[in-house]
């Protein structure tokens, strides 16, 4: 069974990858072949993901199915494949079908579709070899392959000023990744002699065991940590993912539904390694939360959908890194595959928004809000995040990345449901608004301990405090969020005041970081202002 499913699941990525070798003007000049060439890859790629996954699942073991499925003499295409490749082979074969069938109606009659199609498959096949490499050496060049494939679909509309200059801060900072990915990898084989991941997580574990961390491991994650953050948009290396919008929107879909989670997939992939760094932890805790304030509050500001959904991206890429600097591996793993599924949606549909906000019900409160109600409800909401987390399991000693989450979730609830008392208050809207809040916060921690159970034996267990700076960290994190949720409900009240609109403002402006970096790129990488033809790359 492990070399059949080894045999079925690297099928997939070769499918689309024989798409995507087909020339550029062929696939122009035949762009409805193209895309019928391009959904069957897509269909034929997800139904392997799928038997793969049940086929493993089935088979009920921690051990990873591995072995050489293209080569010969132990040199070639290696697969490595548990069930944190399953999961996430099948998620990214399930958005390449929904992102594939999209573009069908979204380029029709463009003259470069067949293009399009060519580099959007190229891209999903890297994608997907990433999800299963067996080795690091094959790791880094589907990393590297894939940042590559997108710098094509970024520059689709290579006409655009905008989409030039957000191209080229993408692709410095994915250079800067992959130099960090690759010094990690040679210090690797130093210390471990091998670059297949089986034999690096067996070498490491015994390093647990054995208490004897070598310093030059620490090092690697560090790197590791910097490739992670590049790929991923953390702050202040953040900004050119609110700046690729001149791309089509089917490429928005794919790069925040898939390619962006590159640098959290590297971190849990490789996270028997990077677990056993604390420093490198650290890094990662303190970047993702201060990544994910500064994305939330300056969400707030947007008015852009696309822009909007970004920094909402950004956000949660940052609470992503968060759980894996906290220990919690299982829960970044959830987190990945529901901001995904989210995501894709939410940038698919963004043309509809205006449409969907007429049919949604939003609260008008009558007269001003209550901070001092909202924060009591705050309080309360961390309570009882704090209970049912206890049942679980979860509690803030036990599960710090879990339960930090999670607090911030139900605090989240909590504001819609101040926002629905204080324009209707009741008793039973109160009552309501509790139950909904419980109701989220069981769900919540159900899944967490399910995707536990799933990722037993394949990512290290769910990690306890480890001393007062994860405490600090944890309780720093809730009372911005908690502060964060007060500004939301107060902001709209407040615009009368010349220091709110000032605060807005540089808000909006993310603080200004973009335009630092627009400046720094422009000098060190010039992009003129004289328009080249469609689909020339600058």
């Amino acid at each position: 069974m492990p070399t059949l499913t080894v045999s079925i699941i690297a099928f997939a990525p070769f499918a689309l990858l024989a798409v995507g070798l087909v020339p550029s003007g062929a696939a122009n000049r035949r762009p409805k072949a193209m895309l019928g060439a391009a959904r069957f890859a897509a269909a034929a790629s997800l139904a392997a993901a799928l038997v793969s996954a049940t086929a493993y699942f089935i088979a009920d073991t921690a051990a990873p199915a591995r072995g050489l499925a293209l080569g010969a003499a132990g040199v070639g295409f290696t697969v490595y494949y548990d069930a944190l490749s399953a999961v996430m082979s099948l998620l990214v074969a399930f958005v390449a079908v929904i992102v594939i069938d999209y573009s069908r109606n979204y380029l029709d009659g463009d003259p470069a579709q067949g293009r399009f199609i060519k580099w959007l498959c190229l891209t999903l096949a890297a994608v997907l070899t990433l999800t299963i490499s067996g080795n690091l050496l094959q790791f880094t060049l589907a990393w590297v392959a894939t940042s590559l494939s997108l710098h094509q679909l970024l520059l689709f509309y290579g006409d655009r000023r905008a989409a030039r200059l957000a191209a080229r801060k993408k692709f410095i900072a994915s250079r800067l990744g992959d130099i960090s990915l690759i010094g990690a990898m040679v210090l690797l084989y130093q210390l471990f002699g091998s670059l297949d991941f089986a034999t690096m997580f067996a070498a490491a574990d015994g390093m647990r065991e054995s208490g004897a961390v070598a310093g030059s491991l620490h090092w690697v994650a560090m790197l590791l940590v910097v490739g992670a953050m590049m790929k991923s948009a953390q702050f202040p290396f953040h900004g050119w993912l609110t700046e690729v919008m001149e791309t089509p929107t089917p490429v928005s879909a794919l790069l925040h539904a898939g390619i962006i989670n590159g640098g959290g997939f590297l971190i849990l992939r490789l996270s028997d390694i990077v677990s056993l760094s604390v420093p490198a932890l650290q890094m990662l805790a303190v970047v993702g939360g201060f990544t994910a304030l500064v994305g939330s509050v300056v969400m707030l500001t947007q008015t852009s959908v696309k822009v909007s959904l970004a920094w909402s991206t950004i956000s949660q890429m940052g609470f992503m890194m968060l759980q894996c600097g906290l220990g919690a591996f299982s829960a970044a793993t959830l987190h990945i595959v529901a901001h995904s599924l989210y995501k894709a949606h939410a940038f698919l549909s963004s043309g509809s928004v205006i449409d969907l906000s007429r049919g949604s019900w939003v609260a008008q409160p009558n007269g001003k809000p209550h901070p001092a109600r909202l924060g009591v409800a705050l309080a309360g909401a961390v309570g009882l995040t704090w209970a049912v987390s206890i049942a679980f399991g979860a509690s803030l000693t036990q599960a710090p990345g879990v339960f930090a989450l999670g607090a911030i979730l139900v605090m989240g609830v909590t504001h819609l449901v101040a926002n629905a008392i204080d324009e209707r208050p009741s008793f039973f809207v109160v009552v309501r608004g509790i139950g909904l809040a419980a109701g989220v916060a069981v769900a919540y921690f159900t899944l967490q301990l399910g995707f536990e159970q799933l990722m037993t034996g394949v990512l290290p267990p769910k990690g306890s405090v480890r001393g007062p700076f994860d405490l600090a960290i944890v309780g720093l994190v809730i009372v911005m969020f908690g502060a964060v949720t007060v500004l939301q409900n107060t902001m709209p009240y407040r615009m009368h005041d010349a220091r709110w609109r000032a605060m807005y403002v540089h808000l909006f402006n993310g603080f200004y970081v973009n335009a630092a970096t627009n400046r720094l790129v422009q000098r060190l990488w010039p992009v003129d202002a004289a328009a080249t033809p469609k689909g020339v790359n600058a």
